[in-house]
């Protein structure tokens, strides 16, 4: 009974988890290019009372044998990198990549993270930004006097400007892969890091060797059904109301054993 008491907060505690990891997918359900997380489990060691295959007589073994779990715990958060609706925005400097593949983000330490998140503008220096302010790697930057930016598939930015017949150039979106997603490490602000888990990024051009395209005038919507995380939360609430139960149900017997020692 007090195996039981323990093995029942552990499913609580899990559960908990479950249901932080839900309360964070509702709470993002309309946060550009936001992937939702999915909690994991695992079970705990166990008790074993006859070992399977052990010998019940000289001449016979249990089929079975005996053992007693001890509940269950989070093996992982995982998040879930498929690809989100498009939202129509009319804004040229809006992009989505339709398929696999991250923006690169210059960071204010140097350092280069990684976003879905397309949603970009310029700033007093022309520079095409996100919505904190960093720029993209490597950098592009939008002419003061440009009448029209367009981004082609591949990345291709170029303008038209008073006075040229021909679009100008002025940079190319790059993009990285990475061999596992799931290893990225979110930072917040739609970004993530690689780590030993994700891989080093692969870069290259939009459209080539299995990197995305980029479409433009689009930004990507959460990946995230508030029907299924509905569902999951009732279902995480009933697991959390039966651990509960199960304690309670341990507590009533050892009163009742401590009844009976009187």
């Amino acid at each position: 009974m007090q195996r039981a008491l323990w093995i029942a907060a552990s499913g609580m505690e899990s559960q908990q988890v479950n249901v932080d990891t839900i309360a964070n997918n509702l709470a993002n359900v309309n946060t550009t290019a936001f992937k939702k997380s999915r909690a994991e489990f695992q079970d705990l060691l166990y008790t074993t009372l006859v070992s399977p295959g052990a010998s019940s007589s000289t001449s016979t073994r249990f089929p079975t044998g005996a053992q007693v779990g001890h509940g269950s715990k989070v093996s992982a958060v995982k998040k879930v990198f498929s690809q989100g609706d498009f939202q129509s925005t009319g804004n040229p400097l809006d992009l989505i990549i339709q398929g696999q593949g991250f923006f690169k983000v210059l960071m204010p330490d140097g350092s280069t993270a990684y976003s879905r998140d397309g949603a970009l503008s310029t700033n007093q220096d022309g520079v095409l930004v996100n919505s904190q302010g960093f720029a993209l790697d490597p950098p592009v930057t939008i002419p003061p006097d440009t009448l029209r930016v367009t981004v082609g598939a591949d990345g291709t930015v170029t303008v038209d400007q008073p006075g040229q017949t021909t679009p100008n150039q002025v940079g190319t979106v790059e993009l990285a892969r990475f061999s596992n997603e799931a290893g990225l490490a979110a930072l917040g602000g739609n970004l993530f890091n690689p780590t030993a888990a994700s891989g080093e990024p692969n870069l290259g051009t939009p459209g080539a060797q299995g990197f995305g395209t980029i479409g433009q005038g689009f930004i990507e919507m959460s990946n995230v059904s508030v029907v299924q995380e509905l569902v999951s939360l009732i279902a995480a609430q009933r697991a959390y109301e039966l651990n509960s139960r199960a304690v309670r149900t341990s507590d009533e017997m050892l009163s009742s054993l401590n009844t009976l020692a009187r």
